[in-house]
């Protein structure tokens, strides 16, 4: 058989048997006078066996390993992986179907945010917040939240957004102080009213050290990230925010 006749007994492309050779799983087999390849059953018999093994989902380093043990017990040990692995992407397919048919759902009530999708945590926060107010710091504690629902570790998240909705609840008393400080200086008298103000609204656990300069030698994430977050705030908003957070801290102390 020449290599078109066996690729075609077989089930796959010239191309494919080609590859197989240069990749050392299919030997080049005896070649006739005029230089074509020339096929017998035995190589029909590999070939046929390398397509089942592929077709299974194994890689050609995977199949080498098992036509290399004339035993068959490499076989056994890499399917055993092979079905390991499938049964991991099949949960976590279910998982993103569930997660895409919440999201479907919330899309097809008109709940989904327009800059979704959002986890389910955030999700929630905001459509309770309801329609927000016109507002700079609105649009940004929007982006921040975002960002946030990325980068925050799975399991702290629902901690944190559960925080967050009770100081949502405040929000719109907020907005309009830190509103007002667009383009103050840090010294602007009108900081340490919107800094009381929003510590009022921030429940004791949010009351956290905000890296406020250039990121440490090791360049941590959480001065990266606040350096981003306050990068196009301006000097008295990101003052007034700077000090809430250590009034609050200062009341967690105290409440101790």
């Amino acid at each position: 058989m020449r290599i078109g006749e066996i690729a075609a007994l077989v089930g796959v492309t010239p191309r494919a048997v080609r590859h197989y050779h240069q990749s050392g799983l299919l030997p080049e087999p005896a070649r006739r006078a005029n230089g074509y390849r020339e096929y017998g059953v035995r190589d029909a018999v590999l070939l046929a066996r390398i397509r089942r093994l592929t077709e299974l989902g194994l890689g050609l380093d995977e199949v080498r390993v098992v036509l290399a043990d004339d035993e068959g017990r490499g076989l056994v040990e890499v399917l055993e992986e092979l079905a390991g692995d499938l049964a991991r992407q099949e949960a976590e397919i279910r998982a993103r179907r569930e997660r895409l048919s919440a999201l479907l759902d919330e899309a097809r009530a008109g709940r989904l945010p327009a800059d979704g999708p959002l986890s389910p945590e955030l999700t929630s926060l905001l459509v309770g917040l309801g329609e927000l107010p016109e507002s700079p710091m609105a649009a940004k504690d929007r982006q921040i939240l975002a960002l946030m629902d990325v980068v925050v570790p799975e399991e702290e998240r629902a901690r944190l957004m559960s925080l967050m909705e009770g100081a949502a609840e405040h929000a719109r008393e907020v907005y309009p102080l830190l509103d007002a400080l667009s383009g103050a200086e840090a010294d602007d008298p009108r900081v340490a009213e919107a800094a009381r103000v929003l510590a009022g609204c921030l429940p004791d656990e949010l009351g956290v050290d905000m890296p406020s300069g250039a990121p440490d030698e090791a360049g941590s994430l959480d001065t990266s990230l606040a350096d981003a977050l306050f990068a196009d705030l301006a000097p008295a908003q990101s003052a007034a925010i700077h000090l809430a957070m250590r009034l609050v801290r200062e009341r967690r102390e105290q409440n101790r």
